[in-house]
């Protein structure tokens, strides 16, 4: 394991992901992806009385769901990273709890994917673990009711907003075994071009997303031909266009590779999202359903991901600040 370049880390033993859960909602499982979902959900409210303790249960069913495929139990599993969107991560704290498994919460705001997934790495790749848990979670009526308004107060959506997705991906990070490799990681910078729109959640994230892309093909001395795919978590159909667009003009073509979870995951004819999927569970049900899957076998061989981040908190959007940014890059192979 080494440091290269400005900020990245390369593994000489890159850890393995030997499996991969995902959950996702009614409107999720409706979209072009809904296939390679494993945990296909009926009812939001997964039968509880509150949104927020749904994204609990809906946490709960899936790093159950990751155990029973992987055929392990909770002492098995040495450390768990993971984070949600509700204050204080509690939707990860409920929904974790009876797992009696050391837990590292994490807040990355929907880059918490990429977040989970390096800091697991790190620890794999540094000798500190043999067998780590990564993952994440979110959950549109509770993401909207915190940061944005009640989906009972009928407000209308502005164009540019994208609908936060109803959805958890969880990975299982090994020192050795059978799956696609985590080769490196360029953990992001907080970049703060001073969007203040908590409806154009895209255009907060895309200048972090570009910054981090851009610092990883430098340090590894890479280009975009070299991945099938680099694809960011949650800039959704707007932010994906600006992010393209500003690559474009600092000299770098991503156009023929890049790609975005929070446009695979809806369908913009039909689904009527305005600008796609965010949120923390986009990105971690994408990549743990449909790319897991495509690695797997081997429809992909290498590719970039980079979940996206708006480091915001319904406090400091009231009080006129910022949106600052950030993004997380996991170069992931399969041999």
């Amino acid at each position: 394991m080494g440091h290269i370049g400005k900020q990245t880390i390369v593994f000489k033993n890159p850890p393995v992901i030997t499996c991969a859960y995902s959950s996702a909602g009614p409107k999720e499982t409706e979209g072009p992806l809904g296939a390679y979902f494993d945990n296909k959900l009926e009812d939001e409210l997964l039968g509880e009385d509150t949104w927020e303790k749904a994204e609990s249960k809906l946490i709960k069913q899936t790093v159950q769901g990751l155990l029973n495929k992987a055929n392990k139990k909770p002492e098995d599993i040495q450390y768990l990273f993971a984070g949600d969107l509700q204050n204080q991560v509690v939707a990860s704290t409920f929904g974790l709890k009876d797992f009696n498994i050391p837990f590292f919460g994490l807040y990355g705001a929907c880059s918490t994917m990429g977040e989970s997934m390096s800091l697991a790495s790190i620890m794999v790749a540094g000798g500190m673990a043999d067998l780590v848990m990564a993952g994440t979670s979110s959950h549109y009526c509770a993401a909207e009711k915190q940061f944005r308004f009640p989906v009972e107060y009928g407000g209308q959506r502005a164009l540019t907003q994208q609908w936060t997705v109803t959805a958890s991906g969880f990975v299982l990070i090994s020192r050795c075994g059978v799956g696609p490799k985590i080769e490196a990681i360029t953990p992001g910078k907080i970049v703060d071009l001073g969007i203040k729109d908590a409806f154009n959640m895209g255009a907060a994230m895309a200048p972090a997303a570009v910054d981090t892309i851009l610092a990883h093909l430098e340090d590894t001395k890479q280009k975009p031909s070299d991945f099938d795919a680099i694809i960011t978590g949650d800039l959704g159909n707007c932010g994906a266009d600006i992010a393209v667009d500003i690559a474009n003009k600092l000299g770098v073509d991503l156009s023929s590779v890049f790609n975005d979870c929070g446009k695979l995951i809806f369908d913009d004819k039909n689904q009527d999202t305005h600008c796609g999927g965010s949120g923390c569970g986009c990105s971690g049900s994408v990549f743990a359903g449909y790319l897991y899957s495509q690695l797997s076998r081997r429809n992909l061989k290498k590719i970039l991901l980079v979940p996206t981040g708006a480091l915001m908190s319904p406090g400091s959007t009231q009080q006129g600040n910022t949106i600052p940014g950030i993004a997380h890059a996991v170069s992931i192979v399969m041999d």
